[in-house]
Parts: C-alpha cells; sequence; structure tokens
C-alpha cells in the first residue's frame, strides 16, 4: 500500500501521462493550434500597399482575423499631407492598423536582396526597417519576410536574430488561385492538420493582383465558417506558440482524488515568446472542471470529454480541481 501511495502522489513525468485507474484515465498534452483547433493559417501581404488599409484591412476586422503586413519603410509615406507614392500606405496608417492588433512587420527598409548584397548592407536595411517601425508603432517587429523570397544561410541567420520566427515557406493565394484552389488548400491543411501562410501582394493593383477581389472575400468567409476547426492568427502569434509547444515540459503531481497539479517549464526567451498555449486533459465523463494559475481562474472549455484552457507557459503552477 505504501509502494501504491508514493507511486500516485509523487509520480513527476514530462510530457504526455496516464493516471491511476483509480480516478480514471487521464492524459494531458499540449494543443497543437490555440484552441485545440486542426490547423492554423496566417494571411500576410507584403509591401504595404495603399489598398491593405484602405480595402482589405475593414473586411479583415469585419470577421475578426489578424494578418501580417510585411513593409518596406523606404517607400511608406511620411503622413497624408505629403504623399509620394498613392500606391502605399502612410506610418500613421501603419501605426492605425497596429493599434487594431494587426501585425506590421519586416520586410527589408529598401527590399533589399539578401543573394546580393553584401552583410553590412543587409544588416542595416534589417536595422532600419526595424527601427521606423519601431518608431512609428511602439511595437518592435519580431518576424521577418526576405525581400523577394530570397533565402540564404547567412541571410537567414541575421534575419532570425531576436525574431520568433522568419517566412521561410507560402502558398501564394494571388491572381493564379481559383476559389476552388484555395477550399482544396484549407481542405489539405485540415487533413494534415498543417500551419498555413497565405502570401499576397495586391488586391486589386500591383503584383499579383486577384482576378477579382471577391475570390479574397469568399475564401475569407468560408475560413470564417470554419472557425471551430481553422485558428488564423498573425504571423507572429503562431511562430510563437509553434516553438512554444514545441520546446516546454511540464511535471505533474496528483493532489488527493480530483485534483492535479501541473508545473510548466519553458525554457525560451520570455521576453520574446510570451504566447499563451492551450492545454488538454482528457478524461470520460468530465461534466465540471476548474483551473487556476498565480492565483487566477483561467476560462475552462469543456468538449467531448476533454478540458482545455490558455495558460502562461512560463507562470506557476497549474491547479486543475475536478
Amino acid at each position: 500500500m505504501k509502494r501504491y501511495t508514493l507511486l500516485f502522489c509523487f509520480l513527476i513525468i514530462f510530457s504526455h501521462i496516464v493516471l491511476g485507474a483509480d480516478q480514471g484515465d487521464v492524459s494531458i498534452r499540449i494543443a497543437k493550434y490555440k484552441g485545440d483547433k486542426s490547423c492554423a493559417i496566417s494571411y500576410t501581404f507584403d509591401d504595404g500597399l495603399a489598398e491593405h488599409y484602405t480595402l482589405l484591412a475593414p473586411y479583415l476586422d469585419k470577421l475578426g482575423f489578424k494578418a501580417t503586413f510585411w513593409i518596406n519603410g523606404s517607400k511608406i509615406n511620411k503622413d497624408g499631407s505629403s504623399i509620394q507614392d498613392t500606391t502605399r500606405m502612410t506610418w500613421g496608417q501603419l501605426k492605425n492598423l497596429s493599434d487594431r492588433g494587426h501585425e506590421i512587420s519586416n520586410h527589408g527598409w529598401a527590399h533589399k536582396n539578401h543573394g546580393r548584397h553584401t552583410r553590412a548592407e543587409i544588416i542595416e536595411d534589417i536595422n532600419k526597417n526595424d527601427s521606423a517601425i519601431y518608431a512609428s508603432t511602439g511595437v518592435m517587429p519580431r518576424t521577418f519576410c526576405y525581400p523577394n523570397n530570397t533565402k540564404t544561410p547567412e541571410g537567414v541567420e541575421l534575419a532570425s536574430k531576436n525574431r520568433v520566427g522568419t517566412r521561410t515557406e507560402q502558398h501564394s493565394i494571388g491572381s493564379k488561385w481559383t476559389p476552388e484552389d484555395l477550399d482544396k488548400w484549407v481542405n489539405t491543411l485540415l487533413e494534415t492538420n498543417y500551419w498555413g501562410v497565405g502570401m499576397t501582394h495586391g488586391i486589386t493593383y500591383g503584383y499579383d493582383a486577384f482576378k477579382a477581389p471577391s475570390v479574397l472575400w469568399d475564401h475569407l468567409a468560408r475560413v470564417k465558417a470554419m472557425e471551430d476547426s481553422v485558428w488564423v492568427a498573425t504571423f507572429h502569434d503562431v511562430a510563437a506558440y509553434v516553438k512554444e509547444r514545441d520546446s516546454i515540459k511540464w511535471k505533474f503531481e496528483r493532489k488527493g482524488r480530483n485534483q492535479i497539479l501541473i508545473t510548466p517549464e519553458l525554457s525560451l526567451d520570455k521576453d520574446l515568446f510570451s504566447e499563451e498555449l492551450t492545454m488538454v486533459i482528457e478524461k470520460k465523463d468530465i461534466n465540471k472542471a476548474t483551473v487556476e494559475q498565480d492565483g487566477k481562474q483561467l476560462q475552462v472549455n469543456i468538449s467531448l470529454n476533454k478540458v482545455f484552457f490558455d495558460f502562461n507557459p512560463h507562470g506557476g503552477i497549474i491547479e486543475v480541481s475536478f
């Protein structure tokens, strides 16, 4: 009996667990994506086109979607009274998008191809754009999009410093794609549980603009109807989530018959990686559960014999009571 008690009171395991039969089978895992959704999509828009602000952003806001806008600072207009390029946004518009929850991030100050410029020129192009975006929005870019999609080992090394991720792969969703193509893309993401990064430039003008804006609007509406299965978030948020998910470990112990204590352990820089993770606890016949971390009660979702909730991976002990 003493051995039995010690086993279940002090057992500490990392990653997947199964508790003793006296409490029933219970397993713990970190959801692949926020909210335990089947796949993730990040919509990214290159080059800071004016219609991203006037045409696209209002539609995204209507759906509750947040997107990533990769910009070249040298092409952005200073303000509305001194428009140098009518096809590009102003810094004030970028600040407004950032305040609304969209990501404004680095596509190089002058869009310099990393395969054709020196190390010093690449560093200057990256740092100057970071500084300009931070000065305008108050948010330091923590992701990067390679100009011309040209990636060299040195360029990737330089662009990845102090970032949660860089755009190393993407799926063009512009002029070449039909509604059927876009549906197939999303269905493939759902089937493979993959993170899709959509890339486009123009909506009605410019490089790779859609044959008709309705192709994009209808696609986004269809994805919105799938929000129980698809997590739509900025490139930053998904990149941070994925790295945290793949890096986190945890310890657990049982306290009494109906309580579990879980201690998360994440070694990543908490100033860079601060995205909440979703934990899933699977147990038959769950009808009620409460979860607390750091003295705060967390919102709990109960569905199909599982409890899931978002938690701070850098926080303290998570107390789960059934």
